[in-house]
């Protein structure tokens, strides 16, 4: 429900929420620069209360089979029809808006929100993010059964690591919107005459009306980057779902227009457009001439004609790719076997940066437990995969579920890629009897064959073991693939300290983040918010990078204003 605060408290309200968050706000943009670890929010479940999963399991139950709790401008009907991975129809319906009218509520809101500057609007959005970090463990039941990961992952993925990347925007606006001065005297010297002085103001201008299209797998940790880099630089933002996955960005939406509603501006600023079941609303939103700015994950497909077909708007995409690790040498051979059945395994390969490819030259890996053939790797890793998933609990707990039909039909079609090395299985839940739960598969293919289904993404529980005839080889196939397919990641592993420079060339000219040698509690897939820079926007995988300053510097313009100083007229 929508408060709004009285006209004489605004003033008050605003000023007590800078005070609030100036703190976080300044650690935040010394984390950006230092690039250390640093977190803003605790990722374990438990510091959120003995009680915290049990509340936001009931306010995930209160949603089910009702009209999801909204009012925006322009709706005409309610749509939905979420299912969770894990067997069951949610049955929420949400508000549905006419393109018109939330394209008029969304600029009709942005001037006093663009006036009330960088450091009021940067307190506002610290604040949602605060209050959605409140609600982790809701967020957490709203992910899972809309995307199918299991518990702890929504919660830390959907919950925390989401928040911290919006706040990592927020830090990034704030300092490109405070770079300069807000005003200056110019004064030039003329000689015995008086000096020529002008005042000059320069306001933040924003460009207008935002769209972010959300995606299936990660429906907050993707959207929160963009929804806050141009909510912070003074735009509105129409926040358009993902079909299969509304629930955790409309509770979003609906706790990010309270928080603007309680500091006195319109929560028409963040609205809802969610689609109809035969409707493609990301395209039409697009093509509009209101529409300034698209944050867009997803197909390659989408990606590109948003690239091709927008003029009118600044787009971010982060699209498909093929993520490749070159395995050289090891001396923590069962290390790395460790780290890489995990990496194929979290979330059942559903994620943007699992690895794809392992390429291994046909002579072999040198280990500390001698020499290993690529047959003889291949079946390791396949034995690593199977020992870590043979406890069902543990199994279901690191798979999550079949997100959607795709991925399943594209699993089941993976024998004719290659030599099955390892066969995906199917595993009974022991909570959600109807969940799809699938292990991985993994195939052997000629990295010269002529069918080279390795060299598109197959998006995922499906890895290839690629071998090539050397070492050299290997690290130019990690290199072409990703310059013609794209990568958000790539790993190598060698005890060669000029295969690592090597490694690390390739990755620098073909613009891919790289792993080195990971044998422990890091992982290729995982990306730390403040630390690590997701995606380069150096490759065809992605044109932006969450976060770094391109990211929010094109959100906003400069307009600077001048006239004599009366000195001068003097």
């Amino acid at each position: 429900m929508i408060v709004r605060a009285a006209p004489d408290a605004i003033g008050s309200q605003r000023l007590t929420l800078v005070e609030r968050h100036h703190e976080l706000r300044d650690h935040a943009r010394a984390a950006i620069r230092q690039r250390g670890y640093w977190s803003a929010f605790p990722e374990n479940p438990n510091a959120y209360g003995d009680s915290g999963e049990a509340e936001g399991k009931a306010a995930f139950d209160a949603y089910l089979g009702k009209e999801f709790p909204l009012t925006q401008a322009g709706v005409d009907t309610h749509v939905g029809s979420e299912r969770s991975p894990f067997g069951f129809e949610l049955g929420v319906t949400y508000p549905h808006s006419s393109t018109d009218g939330l394209l008029a509520a969304a600029a009709a809101a942005i001037p006093p929100w663009r006036d009330a500057g960088p450091d009021v609007r940067a307190a506002v959005c610290i604040e949602i993010v605060t209050q959605l970090n409140k609600r982790s463990h809701e967020l957490a039941h709203a992910v899972m059964h809309t995307t199918g990961q299991a518990y702890v992952m929504a919660f830390q993925a959907g919950g925390p690591h989401a928040q911290e990347r919006a706040l990592e925007s927020i830090a990034f606006a704030y300092d490109e919107m405070t770079r300069h001065a807000e005003s200056a005297i110019w004064e030039k010297p003329q000689g015995k005459r008086p000096s020529l002085r002008v005042n000059k103001t320069f306001r933040i201008a924003p460009r207008g009306v935002a769209m972010v299209i959300g995606c299936n797998t990660f429906p907050t940790w993707n959207a929160y980057p963009g929804l806050f880099a141009s909510l912070a630089t003074g735009n509105a933002v129409i926040v358009k779902p993902s079909r299969r996955a509304v629930l955790p960005l409309a509770i979003t939406v609906a706790a990010a227009r309270d928080v603007l509603a309680e500091a006195g501006f319109d929560p028409d600023l963040v609205t809802l457009a969610a689609d109809g079941e035969s409707e493609r609303r990301a395209t039409e939103f697009a093509t509009r001439p209101e529409v300034k700015l698209i944050d867009y994950t997803g197909s390659s497909d989408l990606g590109q004609w948003l690239e091709r077909n927008t003029p009118q708007a600044v787009v971010f995409t982060e699209k498909a790719g093929v993520n490749s690790v070159v395995v050289e040498s090891t001396s923590a051979y069962e290390g790395m076997l460790d780290n890489l059945a995990f990496t194929l395994s979290l979330y059942s390969g559903q994620m943007c940066t699992t690895t794809q490819n392992l390429i291994v030259p046909r002579t072999g890996i040198d280990t500390d437990q001698g020499r290993k053939s690529p047959d003889e790797f291949a079946r390791d890793l396949a034995g690593a995969i199977d020992g870590l998933l043979s406890d069902t609990r543990r199994a279901t707990a690191i798979l999550g579920a079949i997100a959607n039909s795709d991925i399943l039909e594209r699993l089941d079609r993976s024998a004719s890629f290659g030599t099955t090395i390892l066969a995906s299985r199917a595993i009974e839940h022991p909570e959600y009897a109807h969940a799809v739960v699938r292990t991985p598969t993994l195939i052997a293919v000629d990295g010269e064959a002529e069918l080279q289904f390795h060299l598109e993404e197959q998006f995922g529980p499906i890895s290839f073991v690629v071998t090539v005839s050397d070492t050299s080889a290997a690290l130019r196939l990690l290199g072409e693939t990703t310059s013609r397919c794209g990568a958000i990641t790539a790993g190598v592993y060698s005890t060669n300290d000029a295969v690592l420079a090597e490694a690390e060339r390739v990755a620098l000219e073909a613009g891919v983040a790289l792993s080195e040698n990971l044998t422990d509690g890091v992982y290729v897939n995982q990306s730390a918010a403040f630390s690590d820079f997701h995606a380069t926007s150096a490759n065809p995988a992605a044109n932006a990078s969450l976060t770094d300053a391109a990211f929010v510097a094109s959100r906003f313009h400069v307009v600077q204003s001048r006239r004599p100083s009366e000195e001068t007229e003097k």
